[in-house]
């Protein structure tokens, strides 16, 4: 707010004129810091010096509706902390970007034009910062300060300040995603890095300036996107620093702890797999998976993709879980030219998260990390449905031996029973609902199985997970060693799942305007008059909420009143039509193009006759990070005229 970096050029300027000009005799920082001690600037500094995170307001029933041409939509909202001067923090500032070579030929966006963007999120020991976003250029303009805890509550001893000694010994790394928004809200990952902080133990006053090159991802993960400078400083100040010698040992001593884990994994993985083929030759065409690519296309073990993820208070029933694991968008992995061949990514969390889309690998893994976290026995399960395309959902065992599939894409659950192939023809067999064809492998985060029943196919599948001959289990020793807690800095911890930043209640107006004013431009172009019944739309309000409520829970209520009301609300010899439809963006213009798709939903828009009254709900339902359900309801109600 002071434009602090303004005010200390101006007087450093003026400082190096004043006292340069004699005889150009070199300044040292003391000086120049005396020079703004002077003019009472580092004063005034430290008083507004408010270190500020991130908070989730509640007090807000509903926000002032956001300016239109502004490009960030969800601003945070901002608390200010004073800075603990007894806990040990690491100031990591972005001072820009370079060499971003993609956008070399854009434009400057001009003022209050809307323009694609970088966001830059990070994660480490359980805080979660994003800078504000700034426009895609070749040098984006990053200024960014992030305050992170060295010692969050819950991480070590967080009542002594911690020594450089101790701090060498955190192995956690600062996860940095880059996200690419394009001018329609759609997100594109575009880099994420791990940052070794610890060099800054060893450099000289604690502070050190690093350009980090990001590398793409996927197909593109050897190809350097841009660089960013980075400039981190330990605060308070450290006694003593380590020496450069002792760090540069320690990051040696953990890559060769990782790479010699990982080696014995690997070995003991071939000869797992081996065995597993010698027992039925046509076992090397099922879909066993033991490592799978992250977005750096570096192989890491299956198992280490999920573990037990609490959401605090963010989510209160594994129904609740799988709801919104489905309304994050479904994304395949994107492929450069054609060929149809799938090309596999299984995100780190972070990216997925910040990015709020991926494929079903990442929709899984969240799904079955959260079903672990509320103590359910989860797995994910690689296999195939229809027509042999390659699928992952997940699986319960209850404690009565019930199994139940979880489709992490649409919330929906099957519970399974095995056919029996042995019985005779006239016993009556179950008919499966769900849409799954052949399971090849299930894990967690502690166990692993191959499938080495004699078909794969789902539907007759036994999953006796103690019968080995069965399903072949490998050794949870093994998988130990690779995954968390037991593997070191070569898996990324989990970030804590952020609380929604959307507001509800605005976000559904807005959506609502919008689809008013596109209805109405649309009916004017095929020459109709557009009246608009803001009872009716009202009263859609019920049947919205109890959609919802059945996607959440799988159980229906309300309905009666609905009917009920919308009975009286529509006179004799008047017809009414109501079109419901689900989305998981709010872009109101690429709804109403679905909408218009379809038959019925086209014939409520384009209703022509007496006495026509048009109806639009809109109700968003939020659910953690920026995932919200759409909720859309378009009615008519006109006097039959036969």
């Amino acid at each position: 707010q002071m434009d602090v970096h303004g005010r200390i050029r101006e007087v450093l300027a003026e400082t190096i004129r004043e006292e340069l000009a004699p005889e150009h005799q070199q300044l040292s920082t003391e000086d120049l810091i005396k020079a703004l001690r002077q003019r009472g600037i580092i004063d005034d500094v430290m008083k507004e010096l408010k270190f500020v995170t991130d908070v989730s307001e509640k007090e807000r029933t509903s926000a002032p509706k956001p300016s239109t041409h502004f490009v960030d939509r969800e601003p945070p909202v901002l608390k200010k902390t004073n800075i603990d001067p007894t806990r040990r923090y690491l100031y990591l500032q972005v001072l820009g970007g370079k060499a971003f070579l993609e956008h070399l030929q854009e434009p400057e966006p001009l003022p209050g034009q809307i323009c694609s963007t970088f966001t830059l999120c990070l994660h480490f020991r359980n805080q979660r910062f994003r800078s504000k976003p700034v426009p895609c250029a070749c040098e984006p303009d990053f200024h960014d300060g992030f305050l992170l805890e060295v010692h969050k509550d819950s991480l070590g001893d967080g009542s002594k300040m911690v020594d450089a000694t101790t701090m060498l010994s955190i192995c956690d790394p600062v996860h940095m995603v880059l996200i690419k928004t394009d001018t329609f809200g759609e997100t594109t990952l575009v880099a994420s890095y791990f940052l070794e902080w610890r060099s800054v133990l060893a450099a000289e006053n604690g502070v050190t300036n690093v350009a980090v090159e990001l590398l793409g991802v996927g197909t593109e993960s050897k190809v350097s996107v841009g660089v960013l400078n980075i400039r981190l400083e330990v605060y308070p100040q450290l006694n003593k620093m380590l020496s450069p010698e002792i760090t540069s040992t320690q990051f040696t001593l953990e890559r060769q702890k990782t790479a010699e884990k990982e080696r014995l994994f690997l070995v003991y993985a071939k000869q797992w797999w081996r065995e597993y083929l010698q027992i039925r030759p046509t076992h090397n065409v099922r879909l066993v998976k033991i490592f799978a690519q992250d977005e750096n296309g570096v192989n890491r073990p299956v198992c280490s993709f999920v573990r037990p993820l609490r959401a605090g208070r963010l989510l209160d029933t594994p129904r609740q879980a799988a709801r919104f694991v489905s309304v994050l968008g479904y994304e395949r992995a994107p492929v450069i030219g054609g060929g149809g061949g799938k090309q596999e990514q299984w995100c780190t969390l972070l990216a997925f998260l910040c990015r709020n889309k991926g494929d079903c690998e990442d929709h899984s893994n969240l799904l079955c990390s959260l079903l672990l976290g509320f103590g359910l026995e989860a797995f994910v399960c690689v296999g195939t449905k229809a027509k042999g395309v390659p699928h992952t959902w997940v699986m319960t065992c209850g404690t009565d031996g019930t199994i139940t599939f979880w489709e992490s894409l649409t919330g929906h659950r099957y519970i399974h029973r095995p056919i029996n192939p042995d019985d005779p023809p006239l016993v009556e067999q179950p008919k499966p609902l769900y849409p799954y064809r052949t399971v090849g492998c299930i894990f967690n985060h502690q166990k692993f199985f191959g499938n080495c029943q004699p078909s794969d196919a789902v539907d007759v599948c036994v999953f006796d997970l103690h019968d080995e001959s069965k399903w072949k289990p490998m050794s949870g020793e093994a998988i130990k060693s690779v995954c968390p807690p037991g593997a070191t800095s070569s898996v990324p911890p989990f970030p804590p799942l952020c609380a929604s930043t959307i507001d509800a209640a605005v976000t559904s107006n807005e959506v609502e305007l919008q689809l008013r004013i596109l209805v109405s431009e649309h009916r004017k172009d095929l020459g109709l008059s557009t009246v608009w019944d803001d009872q009716l739309s009202y009263l859609l309000s019920p049947a919205l909420a109890a959609y919802e409520l059945e996607r959440t829970t799988g159980v229906s209520a309300g309905n009666e009143e609905f009917q009920d009301a919308i009975r009286r609300a529509v006179p004799d010899g008047h017809t009414f039509k109501g079109f419901p439809i689900h989305f998981v963006h709010r872009n109101a213009r690429r709804a109403f193009a679905t909408c218009l798709r379809s038959p019925f939903c086209e014939e409520i828009i384009c209703c022509r006759g007496d006495q026509v009254r048009l109806a639009v709900r809109v109700r968003v339902f939020t659910y953690p990070e920026s995932a919200c359900a759409v909720w859309i309801m378009f009615a008519c109600k006109y006097r039959s005229v036969l």
